[in-house]
């Protein structure tokens, strides 16, 4: 045993969950905030600018760094937290419904895996949106699929909508 935490996410609709490994070297302080959270669930969205990303959107989650372990250029397998301000992420352009998380007045935490490559974290409102990297997608156990499987899942939400769809992050 290697000693690393992991976590699982979930699409839960889809029925596909994958093992992502905590980068505690890298990230130590999003990681342990993140873990203490955990279990968080929220509506599933597919960016409109980042490009192969699926996410969800919580109340912020205490203790989480603005920044650490920064990235704009995520790769495939990243896992990744943004921390924003109300006025960041309440715009009405992103189509977030009034009461969910986007809209909470401490702002909101997004929690992103991002699954193909070519991402690149610009806003046209705010500028570059650099993202904590804080977890890797690994080859899990039985019952967890690994980053191909949910690619699939995720191009599927793309593609498909992500109505109804929830994304499940728990402790491993």
């Amino acid at each position: 045993m290697d000693g690393a935490r992991h976590l699982t996410l979930s699409l839960a609709s889809r029925g596909v969950s994958c093992r992502v490994r905590l980068l505690d070297e890298l990230a130590p302080a999003t990681c342990e905030a993140v873990w203490r959270a955990l279990p968080l669930t929220g509506d599933a969205y597919h960016a409109k600018f980042a490009r192969n990303e699926v996410y969800t959107l919580v109340p912020r989650i205490p203790g989480a760094p603005r920044r650490e372990n920064p990235t704009v250029t995520p790769i495939p397998g990243d896992v990744c937290l943004f921390d924003f301000e109300p006025w960041e992420i309440g715009n009405p352009a992103y189509g977030y419904e009034a009461g969910t998380a986007a809209h909470h007045e401490q702002g909101a935490t997004d929690l992103a895996l991002f699954y193909d490559r070519n991402n690149l974290l610009l806003n046209g409102d705010v500028g570059w949106v650099p993202g904590n990297v804080f977890g890797t997608v690994v080859d899990g156990r039985a019952g967890t699929a690994g980053l191909a499987e949910m690619a699939v899942a995720c191009n599927d939400l793309w593609r498909n909508g992500f109505a109804g769809e929830r994304l499940v992050w728990e402790r491993d």
